[in-house]
């Protein structure tokens, strides 16, 4: 086993392989301009003409799920908190279980393209506005983080120009984005999912032939407590428990794959429902690839850090900049592999931001312009749609500044978790309210679990040593350390007295924050809807899952074959199709006659 050594630097065949990566990315963009005669229709462009398959939509689906909280943040986690995270392969399962089973039935048969068009389906159109505003502002802030963060750790370890790419990786995800619609951001991510497993493999193989083998790194796991798979301990406050990862990560996860437009969109943009459940599926097992591989590059890290923590002897400055100095230390003899790992980093990237754009565009055309402006071509609404892409994609750049304010890498989701599925035992009045409760909720949690991170005795990090680190660190670095905080906000505070409620509501487990704002929603929306008599609704079974709905699972066993309609429901006052789908959304739902969902 060798020992580590004073870390490598980019090469210009690391930038080589980086540039490559953005120029395919950016053709693909160019070839789905042109291909099949362009995006002639706001459908086209948004949906990719409702004519996808199963497989690379859920290669897409897989890769705006990850980005670049996996392939930086998640490894780190595992480094620090052990393999528990592994758990999240259980949640993943729950969650494209209840997907496909419970919300893809419902948003297929409507036909829409919105999933807020569902709130003013089931709600009104007040409801679907709040949710469409929200989305569109947590969406482009959310953005920011996805852009800026994984930047900012690849720069202060490698070098790589900060600014540069950040405007790069904008600039080329609002350029295929602009030009190729949903086509081309589902090829160019099954694209760059392949590019992150190239990453990931790159670390994981080199790290074993270093380290003595897989069996080595894993014995080194199981005597530094990493391999710590099983805690029932119920603690709500604890960061992660199987109770709080297989719960907390179900509301979460099911509020970004069931209600968010980004994912949705992707799904239903399937010719037939029988494909859009099968992206699901085989996107379930490419998650479980894609959490393997993460798992094993944190248990990498830790079998080569044992003794020289980077983190507690100050080579780097933070966790989420763990996996390029691993990178650079291990691959440094191989011109190329570094930017590789940079290209999967920035791959993670690419596909959320791209994601976002789209639905952006999506949203805005759907919820926003079409209703109000409804003698609008066709071909007029395509030209828009592209004209938000750029718009989206010049705002996003921008808001990537505010990234570095918002904490830790993998918890920026959980700030703006969702209290969408929340809403669907209210009526319009409780709706909107419990909306509103579940939101402030969610955000009062998550803002002050960010000023007041939680203490160690409730995040339970690992020890990490020093004792094995040059002797040319200063004494203070020789110690075992699990004091260092976890979040690195800049408005975190510091040197106050804590009190009961930093100790406990704002020491929450980050994956409980979507749970919290679910919950607030149902509860203040099932209350305003029965004392302002919502028991006297009465709901269209089009909105809701139904009996029929299950047994149509068995339609493939017969000849006939359901396709997709583009208009299964009537256009009502208010209503029209809509096309946006993104990565934070918030689940709704009203009496009028239109449906939409989204995710906080």
């Amino acid at each position: 086993m060798d020992a580590p050594r004073g870390i490598g630097t980019f090469l210009v065949w690391d930038y080589v392989v980086f540039a490559a990566m953005l120029l395919i990315s950016a053709v693909i963009g160019i070839y789905y301009a042109f291909a099949g005669g362009g995006q002639q229709t706001s459908k086209d462009f948004l949906m990719g003409g409702r004519r996808m398959t199963a497989m690379p939509v859920a290669m897409s689906l897989t890769a705006s799920f990850m980005s670049a909280v996996t392939v930086l943040g998640t490894p780190a986690e595992v480094y620090r908190f052990g393999a528990i995270f592994s758990i999240f392969a259980i949640t993943y399962f729950f969650v494209v279980v209840l997907s496909a089973e419970v919300f893809l039935p419902v948003f297929y048969k409507l036909g829409i393209t919105s999933t807020y068009e569902y709130l003013e389906l089931r709600f009104n159109k007040c409801v679907r506005l709040c949710g469409t505003i929200l989305f569109i502002v947590q969406t482009i802030l959310y953005t920011g983080i996805v852009i800026y963060a994984p930047a900012l750790a690849l720069n202060q370890v490698t070098g790589f120009h900060l600014w540069g790419a950040v405007v790069a990786t904008g600039v080329v995800c609002t350029f295929y984005c602009t030009l190729g619609g949903l086509k081309a951001v589902i090829w160019t991510d099954v694209f760059q999912v392949g590019i992150m497993v190239a990453g990931f493999a790159s670390v994981i193989i080199q790290a074993s032939l270093i380290q003595g083998g897989i069996n080595t790194i894993l014995n080194d796991a199981y005597n530094g407590g990493r391999l710590n798979f099983w805690n029932f301990n119920p603690n709500p406050l604890q960061r992660h428990t199987f109770w709080t990862i297989v719960i907390g990560g179900t509301f979460t996860w099911t509020s970004i794959y069931g209600v968010n437009q980004s994912q949705v969109q992707r799904y239903i943009s399937c010719k037939s429902r029988f494909q859009a459940k099968m992206s699901l599926y085989i996107n379930l097992v490419a998650l479980w690839a894609i959490l393997t591989c993460s798992v094993l590059c944190g248990l990498s890290l830790y079998s080569r850090y044992r003794d020289c923590d980077p983190w507690t002897a100050k080579k780097v400055s933070a966790p989420d900049q763990l996996m390029p100095y691993l990178v650079l230390d291990i691959l440094q003899d191989y011109p190329g592999l570094p930017g590789l790992f940079v290209a999967c980093a920035y791959s993670g990237t690419l596909s959320t931001v791209s994601s976002s754009i789209n639905a952006l565009a999506a949203v805005t055309v759907e919820d926003l312009i079409k209703p109000r402006f409804r003698s609008l071509s066709e071909r007029s609404l395509s030209w828009i749609s592209q004209g938000m892409s750029v718009l989206f994609g010049v705002l996003c750049i921008g808001m990537a500044a505010l990234a570095s304010l918002m904490g830790a890498l993998l918890q920026a989701r959980g700030l703006i978790g969702a209290p969408a599925a929340g809403l669907r035992r209210s009526h319009s009045n409780g709706a909107l309210v419990g909306l509103l409760a579940g939101f402030a909720i969610s955000l009062w949690v998550g803002i002050g679990a960010q000023l007041y991170p939680p203490l160690p005795e409730r995040t339970m990090p690992l020890s990490l040593e020093t004792y094995g680190c040059n002797s040319t660190y200063n004494g203070t670095n020789w110690m075992t350390t699990t004091e260092m905080p976890f979040s690195t906000s800049a408005f975190q505070v510091h040197n106050i007295e804590r009190t009961p409620l930093m100790d406990n509501w704002y020491s929450l487990s980050y994956l409980y924050f979507s749970t919290v704002g679910t919950l607030a929603t149902l509860f203040v929306g099932m209350l305003i809807s029965l004392l302002t008599g919502g028991r006297k609704q009465n709901v269209d079974r089009r909105f809701l899952l139904t009996q029929e709905d299950f047994l149509s699972n068995f339609d493939i066993f017969k000849k006939k074959k359901q396709v997709l309609s583009d208009k299964s429901h009537p256009i009502e006052d208010g209503g029209t199709d809509n096309p946006a789908f993104n990565h934070i959304e918030l689940n709704c739902i009203g009496p009028s006659s239109k449906i939409n969902g989204t995710r906080l």
